[in-house]
C-alpha cells in the first residue's frame, strides 16, 4: 500500500548538479565578449569595434536545468608586450587557464592569422600540462559567404591541434548559443553549483559602471582615443533607488582630453547620457552621473597605476 507522500521506486533519480569554469579566449576583436554575453542572456561585458576592449576577468554565469556554467571572459590576448597594461592583460589570460575545466578557443570562421596562432600556443601548452578540452569557436558564421569553403579551413585546424569539439556558430543567433551549451554540459564537473540559480555575474554594479561608461567612450571615440584609456570609479552611492556615480576617464595625453571633451564639451555629455541610460536599465535604478576627464602621462606603462585602477 502506498500514500500519496510515497515515492516509487521506478522514479527517475534527480540528475546530479553540474558546474563548471569555461574559459573564453582568443585574440583581439573575434567577438569573445559577445559570445559571453549571449551565453549568460545578459549584458556583463563590454563590446567595441576598438580592439582591447576586455581588461579584466569577468565572469558570467548560466544556469540551465541542473547544470550551472561560469563563464570566464579574458582580454585578448596581446602579442605586444611593450607596454605593462599589455603584459597585465596576458597574465590575467593564462592565470585563467590554468583555473577552468573547459576552454573555447574563439576564431573568426575561415580565418587563422599570426595573432590567433600565438593564443594557440597557449592552447597547446595547456594540453601539455593537463589536457583539458579546448573547444574551436568558428564565430561569426553569419559573414561567410560560401559554407563549402570551410571544410578545408577545419581540416587544416584540426591538424593545428586536437580540438575536443568544433563548434561553428553566431554568437547573435540564440539557436547557435542554445547548441553550444548543450555541447558544453557533458563537459562540466559533477559537482554542486558555486553560485545562486538566479546570479548572472561575479562584478559588483561600481565595476559593470566603469565597463559601460569605457564601453560609451570607445564607441563615441572610434579611433580617434587610443586604447590606452581608463575609466576610475571615484564615488558610487546608493541612495534608495538612487545611485550617485563619480567617474573619472583616464587618458595619456592633453590632446586625447580635448577628443574625449569634444566641441564645447558635446562628446563628453553623450558618452555621459548614453552609459547613464544603460546602468538605469541594467540596475533598475535612477541614476545620477558625473564624469570628468583627468590626464596621467605614462599610466598604462606604470605598475603602480595600474594597481590603483584595479588591474591585477
Amino acid at each position: 500500500m502506498t500514500t500519496d507522500t510515497d515515492t516509487p521506486s521506478d522514479a527517475p533519480a534527480p540528475a546530479a548538479q553540474r558546474c563548471g569554469l569555461v574559459a573564453i579566449v582568443g585574440r583581439p576583436n573575434v567577438g569573445k565578449s559577445t559570445l559571453l554575453n549571449a551565453l549568460v542572456g545578459q549584458k556583463v561585458s563590454i563590446t567595441s569595434a576598438k580592439a582591447q576592449t576586455t581588461r579584466h576577468r569577468i565572469t558570467g554565469i548560466r544556469t540551465v536545468d541542473n547544470a550551472q556554467f561560469v563563464f570566464v571572459d579574458t582580454p585578448g590576448f596581446q602579442t605586444k608586450h611593450s607596454a605593462a597594461l599589455n603584459r597585465t592583460l596576458n597574465r590575467t589570460v593564462t592565470g585563467v587557464l590554468s583555473d577552468v575545466d573547459v576552454v573555447l578557443f574563439v576564431v573568426e570562421a575561415g580565418r587563422f592569422g599570426l595573432d590567433d596562432a600565438k593564443v594557440l600556443a597557449l592552447m597547446q601548452d595547456l594540453g601539455k600540462s593537463g589536457g583539458k578540452p579546448v573547444f574551436l569557436i568558428a564565430n561569426k558564421l553569419d559573414t561567410v559567404v560560401r559554407r563549402a569553403d570551410l571544410a578545408p579551413w577545419l581540416k587544416g585546424m584540426q591538424d593545428r591541434h586536437a580540438f575536443a569539439e568544433f563548434v561553428p556558430l553566431s554568437a547573435k543567433k540564440d539557436a547557435d548559443v542554445q547548441r553550444l551549451l548543450g555541447i558544453v554540459k557533458p563537459y562540466l564537473p559533477e559537482q554542486p553549483w558555486l553560485y545562486e540559480e538566479d546570479a548572472l555575474t561575479d562584478r559588483t554594479d561600481k565595476f559593470l559602471a566603469s565597463e559601460i561608461i569605457r564601453e560609451k567612450l570607445f564607441r563615441l571615440t572610434g579611433d580617434e582615443l587610443p586604447y590606452t584609456s581608463t575609466v576610475v570609479i571615484d564615488k558610487f552611492e546608493e541612495e534608495g533607488n538612487l545611485r550617485r556615480i563619480s567617474a573619472s576617464i583616464v587618458v595619456e595625453r592633453d590632446s586625447h582630453k580635448g577628443i574625449v571633451i569634444g566641441n564645447g564639451g558635446e562628446r563628453l555629455k553623450r558618452i555621459g547620457s548614453e552609459a547613464r541610460q544603460e546602468l538605469e536599465t541594467l540596475m533598475d535604478a535612477k541614476v545620477f552621473l558625473e564624469l570628468w576627464v583627468k590626464v596621467r602621462s605614462g599610466w598604462a606603462d606604470d605598475e603602480a597605476h595600474l594597481r590603483s585602477y584595479g588591474y591585477e
